[in-house]
């Protein structure tokens, strides 16, 4: 255990500019998960009906997606560190328009020219551009062990988001505030956030821009997508991560918790805590997979321990009692987050420093449109008892065939570094 968690010794050799990225990744993280936990019951206090608040929550995703894949493809060129600045302020303005407007318009505008995390996932183009800028101020053999704990310490803080937004609104209720200005404390609170991250992105070093001496020929010839050369190599992966996305959009933790409530009827709260343990479990996977990157590889770290995952997913619905369901959805957990660090890593190698971020950032949102495609689809078997178990088969087998065409075309592609 000494031997994986490596917190400290990985710590103690970063930069000052790679700390910030870290930090400006918790702070983002904390505050898309308290704003997740109350923007529903937010919008509806101010006025906004279901049916309005589901189309604003879905075109402000939508909105979110164009904007950060066009910020994302220009950062190399136009600067990371200025691209970062653009989001956070984006981010504070979309908190502050929603917090003192109930109007259904302007917060549209805000939502979709703003940076909005309705899910509590990431948004916007920071996951993109940091990736890139902590490519540049970290070695390589450290990047998937960075990668990794920098993934486990978002998802923490995420979760100290959740009960952080809990007991700001019992103290403004203990105060004597109504539930909506409640609610709007914690949407000030994000807006706050972003102008804190503004800040910190503002005092980034030069060290996590690309420079024409880091490879001035690619510049000229780099397409729209922000990608010179290496523009095929990454639709190729962009079509596969897609593949990948578009699979686990059938088991989103939503409907999963839902299967199990109607399957086993179990309560609730049980259900919260074995999802709790199933997240941690797989945040600390990571690590693990920055060890055997090292000794493996990333493609074969990012394949062998998939494969598993997805049988194991495939397994949970075939289970004949919440018990062996709920360890075998632990085991799968365990194991199944080992290619987010690796993936990272890997598609920075991959690509020239000046397009690092356009990489992240064409992957990313076909990950996204991918993800967006399918709840729809197996939100009409999970309501249907004797076709509920199959979306579990459907996303297990999807992804053992993006596993074999990932590992098909991609095991002899050696990174350029």
């Amino acid at each position: 255990m000494s031997r994986l968690i490596e917190l400290p010794d990985v710590f103690a050799s970063l930069s000052a500019d790679a700390r910030q990225l870290i930090l400006a990744r918790c702070l983002r993280l904390f505050a898309y998960g308290f704003l997740s936990v109350v923007l529903v019951f937010y919008l509806t206090g101010v006025g906004i009906d279901e049916r309005r608040t589901g189309l604003l929550l879905s075109l402000t995703l939508v909105g979110d997606t164009a904007i950060s894949l066009w910020l994302t493809t220009r950062a190399d060129r136009a600067g990371r560190r200025l691209t970062l600045v653009i989001g956070a302020l984006l981010m504070a303005f979309a908190g502050v328009v929603f917090a003192f407007t109930g109007n259904f318009v302007l917060l549209l505008i805000a939502g979709i020219v703003g940076v909005i995390s309705p899910s509590g996932k990431e948004v916007g183009p920071f996951l993109s551009v940091e990736q890139a800028a902590l490519s540049h101020v970290i070695g390589t053999q450290q990047r998937t062990t960075v990668f990794a704990w920098y993934n486990l310490v978002g998802s923490f803080a995420g979760a100290f988001g959740v009960l952080f937004a809990k007991w700001l609104t019992q103290q403004m209720h203990h105060a004597g505030a109504t539930p909506v200005n409640g609610y709007r404390a914690v949407v000030l609170a994000y807006g706050a956030v972003g102008l804190i991250l503004t800040i910190l992105f503002a005092r980034l070093g030069n060290g996590v821009e690309w420079t024409p001496a880091d490879g001035a020929a690619a510049a000229s010839s780099a397409s729209r997508l922000g990608l010179g050369r290496s523009r095929g190599v990454i639709l190729r992966l962009s079509g596969l991560f897609m593949i990948d996305a578009f699979a686990g959009g059938f088991v989103i933790d939503s409907l999963t918790i839902y299967w199990f409530y109607t399957r086993y009827g179990v309560d609730l709260a049980v259900l919260g805590w074995v999802y709790f343990a199933t997240n941690v479990v797989a945040g600390f996977s990571g690590l693990w997979a920055a060890r055997l990157s090292k000794r493996f590889g990333l493609i074969n770290t990012m394949v062998f321990t998939h494969l598993p995952s997805n049988i194991l997913l495939i397994a949970v619905p075939l289970m004949p009692n919440l018990q062996l369901a709920a360890l075998v959805l632990l085991l799968r957990f365990s194991i199944s987050q080992m290619d987010v660090p690796t993936r990272q890593a890997y598609t920075m190698n991959i690509v020239r420093p000046d397009e690092r971020s356009a990489a992240a950032g064409v992957t990313g949102t076909a990950r996204t449109i991918g993800a967006a495609l399918a709840p729809a689809l197996a939100g009409l078997l999970y309501t249907r008892p004797a076709l509920a178990g199959i979306p579990f088969f459907i996303a297990g087998g999807l992804k053992i065939v993006y596993d074999l065409l990932l590992y098909r075309a991609f095991v002899s592609h050696q990174p350029a570094e």
